[in-house]
């Protein structure tokens, strides 16, 4: 019990979970998920997928979300380091179109919880990123919506990124600091900006 530390971050619906981490001369070992821990500290959400992602430096995936059937999410990154970005869609929110981000990494073994209502995304800092997370619901094929990863109406401030916004969110131009090129899936470079967005 205890073995957690849970931060309210700036938008309501979002926290920042620090485990316990016991290390000697062998390694360490940490909880990485309990459910008491997290009931405790007031999050009584219920998962029922686990999904885990490998990805390349300079691959963005996002900004994704689910409409009819919305995803809580705990994630965390198992190998790597990335920056993982939410912006909030819910609609009587004070926050609606805010964003956050926070580096994720192997090293500072930060989770993030994300509540349902929000789009969610990440970019990849390391040369790869092994991505872990839970959900509150199943995954629903033909339910993904989308938000541009780069709309100046959001103004989304990703780490070492460079490039011009050409009035699209495709990757065209835009790289990291070492010329890495950023990495776009097809669909993500055709999702529209905040004012045409889904909204819970």
């Amino acid at each position: 019990m205890g073995q957690i530390k849970v931060i309210q971050a700036p938008i309501e619906g979002l926290y920042i979970i620090e485990p316990t981490v016991h290390g000697d001369a062998r390694g360490y070992f940490m909880e990485t998920y309990n459910q008491q821990d997290m009931q405790e500290a007031g999050l009584d959400m219920v998962f029922v997928q686990d999904n885990q992602s490998m990805s390349k430096k300079g691959v963005l995936r996002g900004l994704h979300f689910q409409k009819q059937y919305p995803q809580g999410k705990l994630v965390r990154v198992f190998e790597g380091a990335v920056f993982d970005v939410t912006v909030d869609l819910r609609k009587d929110s004070p926050t609606y179109g805010q964003w956050y981000g926070e580096i994720l990494s192997a090293e500072n073994k930060k989770q993030f919880y994300i509540s349902e209502g929000f789009a969610h995304g990440f970019l990849v800092l390391s040369d790869t990123a092994t991505f872990c997370y839970k959900c509150t619901d199943f995954y629903h094929p033909g339910d993904e919506g989308g938000l541009a990863w780069n709309d100046p109406e959001i103004g989304i401030e990703w780490p070492d990124l460079t490039g011009e916004y050409q009035g699209n969110c495709k990757g065209d131009g835009y790289a990291m600091s070492d010329g890495t090129p950023l990495n776009l899936s097809d669909k993500d470079q055709k999702w529209l900006g905040l004012k045409d967005a889904f909204v819970f």
